[in-house]
């Protein structure tokens, strides 16, 4: 049956890292401003769009591999569109429509606002639209957004990267670093609020080199301070600094700003020397050590995250002894740890002791124990303290089954909270205290309940709006799969 143009229905899969989670709620903004409408779980999308990644080698094989799924589903629904967008898509371009011809649109990242055009041209020249712009047409947030939550939102503060990693495809495929004033982004902040947002997470490829643009090396600090100025905001998270660019006065501005969050996700990389150089990643493992000191002097019980790649070129027995070194002293609370993969276009690509496959899943392995160790033991240290807890929405896989409600602790750690039979029971979005009783490496357990619950605006709006997780039909997909950026 052929769909009628007035009733289309949309679904976005997106891969990647939180940019990319934002760019999916402007494309679904966009669509639904266009008339489109949100499929159901029991129905097939007129129209599917996937919001690419480019950073990880897996990126292609699942992309391809899923759009090799839906070639049939296409064909037994005539009037059905497929279309691409995201960092893949700026990388691929024509490559796309060459391995899946049944792909209808392919656009870039600097071009987000065209979908619909390009979408309705497709359908009426029957052929296949590929538009890819090398710079930003427009910063992104101008166009209208479907947030998936309404009590915690994305902000982003700057699009691009200036830096030249050698392992990273993401500045061919952003861009120069473009910054929003101060006054746009509090803007935004101000209306989300109103909206019943109690957590805003400040987004950027190097959220501390902010004010490049403006000739301001001081500005991230600065705007913590006016966002935590705003009324009504309860938490505000950033993602992710650089260590070259990480300052003393953020961290003074971290500490002295009661809504900013005790909590840091700064990319390490490796803790060998020799390898950050070759990297290009322009701090030492030193410099590194001496933030987190800084920042733990301010914010004794601040959470530490990070984001470790595991078998660079050339990396030594020598070299992964300087990362665990590095992480231990670190104590992370948690790391995103990768094998490196092999991205075409970048130098690392043709380095050469490129690390055998077998040698860098034993030292993969290795780390991800040591890390888990780190961060159960400082979990520990956490039991009969008292947290509190923003509850949130999918952060439970088992929380129907036992009776349990989660969230994360200012810190951002996982903290799943038990109900007693006729308790209150909070909502997504509303706030609570909580007394740690159990601490495994990846979550905390509260099995005493929830004390001084405070009902919010954003609980309201949950009540009021929440619409549950689509997922895409055949493919057992999630909407929005999280990647932490380096």
């Amino acid at each position: 049956m052929t769909i009628d143009a007035q009733t289309r229905t949309y679904q976005v899969v997106t891969y990647g890292c939180q940019m990319n989670n934002h760019d999916s709620e402007r494309i679904a903004g966009l669509l639904e401003a266009a008339g489109y409408t949100p499929h159901t779980a029991d129905e097939q999308a007129d129209l599917v769009v996937f919001n690419t990644c480019a950073v990880r080698e897996n990126a292609d094989n699942r992309l391809y591999g899923n759009l090799g799924h839906l070639a049939p589903v296409k064909a037994a629904h005539p009037g059905m569109q497929i279309a691409v967008g995201g960092c893949m898509a700026q990388k691929d371009r024509d490559t796309i429509t060459k391995r899946a011809p049944w792909v209808d649109v392919v656009f870039g990242t600097h071009n987000i606002g065209k979908l619909p055009v390009l979408l309705e041209r497709a359908r009426i020249e029957h052929e296949a639209q590929v538009e890819i712009v090398e710079a930003l047409e427009a910063f992104p947030s101008t166009l209208p957004t479907r947030r998936e939550s309404p009590y915690s939102a994305w902000v982003s503060i700057s699009v691009g990267c200036n830096n030249t990693c050698t392992f990273c495809i993401v500045p061919q495929l952003r861009g120069k670093e473009t910054d929003r004033r101060p006054g746009d982004v509090l803007a935004e902040i101000r209306a989300l609020v109103d909206d019943g947002v109690q957590e805003i997470t400040l987004l950027g490829q190097n959220v501390n080199t902010y004010g490049v643009e403006f000739g301001d090396r001081l500005a991230f600090g600065k705007l913590l301070r006016a966002c935590g100025a705003v009324d009504g905001l309860q938490r505000i998270r950033f993602t992710s600094p650089h260590p070259a660019a990480f300052t003393d006065d953020v961290i003074a501005a971290m500490a002295e700003t009661p809504t900013v969050m005790p909590s840091l996700h700064m990319p390490l990389q490796s803790g060998s020397d020799r390898v950050l150089k070759a990297m290009r990643r322009s701090y030492r493992s030193e410099r590194y050590l001496g933030i987190i000191e800084r920042v733990r002097a301010a914010m004794p019980h601040a959470a530490i995250t990070t984001d470790i790649i595991v078998g660079f070129p050339g990396e030594t027995e020598a070299d992964f002894a300087e990362t665990l070194r590095v992480a231990q002293a670190s104590r992370f609370a948690a790391a995103f740890t990768f094998q490196y993969s092999i991205r075409p276009g970048t130098p690392a690509a043709t380095m050469p002791d490129q690390v055998p496959k077998q040698v860098v899943q034993e030292r993969y392995e290795r780390l991800v124990d040591l890390v888990g160790d780190l961060a159960w033991r400082e979990n520990q240290k956490l039991i009969g303290t008292q947290v509190e807890v923003l509850f949130a929405a999918g952060e439970g896989r088992k929380d129907a089954a036992t009776a349990r409600v989660s969230g994360r602790a200012r810190d951002n750690r996982l903290v799943h909270v038990a109900v007693p039979d006729g308790a209150e029971r909070p909502r997504p979005g509303d706030i609570g205290l909580a007394t740690i009783s159990y601490a495994a490496p990846h979550h905390l357990v509260a099995d005493g309940g929830v004390t001084s619950l405070r009902r919010t605006r954003g609980g309201d709006a949950w009540d009021a709006r929440h619409t549950p997780q689509k997922r895409l039909v055949g493919l057992g997909l999630p909407t929005l799969a999280a990647t932490p950026r380096g």
